[in-house]
C-alpha cells in the first residue's frame, strides 16, 4: 500500500467528520459517488487528484496541503491582500444550466483587482491543445462572462450545447471563424444561419491565460 495515499485517506476523513459531512455531501460536492470518497479515504484504492483536494479541502476549510499529506499545518489562514479577488475554477461549461453553481466548480483562483462586476468573472480549466502555445492541457482561461466581442478575441464559444470550446473568433460578412493557434486544427466556419440553428453562441472572453501551475 502507498504510504502517502493511506496518510490522505486518514486526513481526508478526519476533515468529513470534523465537519460532519457524510460520504454522499463530499462525493456531490467533487462530482462523484460516495463509494469513491470511501475508497480514497481508506487509502487502498485510485489516486485522488489534485482538483478533488482542492475541493475537498475549500469544503473542508482546511489546509490543501496538509489534505494532501504534507507536513504542515492542518488549518491555515489565507492572507490575500485588500485588492485581490477569488472567482471560481470550473472544470466545464454546457448550456442549459447555471454553471457558475457551486457543482460545477472545482477550485479557486485570484484576482489581483477587483472589477465592479466580479460576479461575471470565471476561470476554466482548458482541456487539448488547439490553443497552444497560449494554453496547453490543465491551463486556465480567465474568463469575463460575456456575448460581445471584437474580431479577432479570443473567446469560449458553445456549439450545439455542448461542452465550450477555447478559440479566436473572427467576425465574417456571413458569420463566424473559429480558429485554433495550433495549425493541426483547421478553421471551423459557421453561417448566421448555421449560428441560430444549432446553434453557435460567444459566452465569454478570455482576458488571461493561467499556466496550470497557478491553480495547483
Amino acid at each position: 500500500m502507498d504510504s502517502i495515499y493511506k496518510l490522505i485517506g486518514q486526513r481526508l476523513k478526519e476533515a468529513r467528520e470534523d465537519n460532519d459531512k457524510t460520504l454522499e455531501e463530499a462525493g456531490n460536492r467533487v462530482g462523484t459517488h460516495k463509494s469513491t470518497i470511501q475508497r480514497w479515504e481508506s487509502g487502498k484504492t485510485e489516486k485522488i487528484s489534485t482538483s478533488a483536494i482542492e475541493v475537498l479541502a475549500d469544503f473542508y476549510s482546511v489546509n490543501p496541503s496538509w489534505l494532501a499529506g504534507k507536513a504542515v499545518p492542518k488549518h491555515s489562514i489565507l492572507i490575500k491582500s485588500l485588492n485581490q479577488t477569488e472567482i471560481p475554477v470550473l472544470g466545464v461549461v454546457k448550456a442549459g444550466y447555471d454553471y457558475l453553481a457551486n457543482e460545477n466548480k472545482i477550485g479557486k483562483v485570484y484576482l489581483d483587482y477587483t472589477p465592479s462586476d466580479s460576479e461575471n468573472y470565471y476561470a476554466l480549466q482548458v482541456t487539448g491543445d488547439s490553443m497552444e502555445p497560449l494554453f496547453s492541457d490543465g491551463d486556465l482561461a480567465i474568463i469575463h462572462k460575456q456575448n460581445t466581442f471584437e474580431s479577432g478575441n479570443t473567446c469560449i464559444v458553445l456549439i450545439n450545447g455542448d461542452e465550450a470550446t477555447v478559440k479566436k473568433v473572427v467576425k465574417m460578412d456571413d458569420g463566424i471563424d473559429l480558429i485554433a493557434m495550433n495549425p493541426y486544427y483547421p478553421v471551423r466556419h459557421f453561417s448566421k444561419n448555421e449560428m441560430d440553428e444549432i446553434p453557435v453562441e460567444v459566452i465569454g472572453k478570455v482576458v488571461e491565460a493561467r499556466k496550470k501551475k497557478a491553480f495547483e
